[in-house]
């Protein structure tokens, strides 16, 4: 959408998002989006196994490198992915492996120094096993997020005034530190990107439990006060800035 001109002449960019508790500010990291796939060869693991290239392998000894190179990472960086996958029976060595993985960082410009090192892991993979590796972006990088401070105030009040509480730092508000594609449109727009609170404690994010407690009266009244506020924040910028297109 932005990149198709969809936020052109925008004045602000608003959207809210469940959380355990709410946060006013969003501090997203910035972040790339990679699929890793792994070709070897396959062969009778019991049989003929100095023939087969094991692509499974692969993985391990880049999920090792990356372990490793946490040590050396910046406070602010975050390397995690999933294997997707790694083979279809025990008795045939992997030809193939795929996996997912994001590499987030305070800033794009921190991403780019980042990237790299954590793409040579990968790399040790494929020196190690022999196989061909095959790094793939799932999409363009998001950037960190740009806060329109203005906005954010009015959000605060507006939220305050409709009985929300806003939590202190800590373990339950670390929610406002995930990626969003919205960081690309806060870099173009003035946007904010508050959190609301479904009282979920102490289930968190991508949780059984947390999706649990979006059903209900308290995750309602949460659906209902975050359009309420964005809507009231919407009113209070453009009469401040005298009538502007939200």
């Amino acid at each position: 959408m932005l990149d198709r001109g969809a936020f052109t002449g925008v004045d602000l960019a608003m959207m809210v998002h469940p959380a355990p508790v709410d946060v006013a500010e969003a501090r997203p990291f910035a972040v790339s989006h990679s699929r890793i796939s792994y070709t070897g060869k396959s062969a009778h693991a019991a049989a003929y196994p100095e023939t087969g290239i094991n692509a499974a392998d692969a993985f391990t000894v880049a999920q090792v490198a990356i372990g490793l190179l946490r040590q050396q990472l910046p406070a602010s960086a975050r390397v995690h992915g999933v294997v997707t996958h790694a083979g279809d029976a025990p008795n045939a060595i992997p030809e193939r492996s795929t996996g997912r993985w994001y590499v987030r960082a305070e800033t794009l410009a921190e991403l780019a120094e980042l990237e790299p090192r954590v793409m040579r892991a990968f790399e040790a993979g494929a020196l190690a096993t022999g196989c061909e590796l095959e790094i793939e972006p799932e999409s363009k990088p998001y950037a960190e997020f740009r806060t329109d401070e203005t906005a954010l105030g009015h959000y605060r009040a507006n939220a305050l005034a409709l009985g929300r509480e806003f939590a202190p730092p800590g373990q339950a508000a670390r929610m406002n530190r995930a990626s969003t594609d919205m960081g690309n449109v806060s870099q173009a727009v003035p946007a904010i990107h508050p959190y609301i609170g479904i009282g979920s404690l102490p289930a968190t994010n991508h949780q059984h439990e947390f999706a649990a407690h979006c059903v209900g009266d308290t995750a309602q009244r949460a659906l209902l006060d975050g359009a309420i506020a964005l809507a009231w924040t919407g009113v209070d910028r453009g009469a401040a800035d005298g009538g502007a297109a939200v």
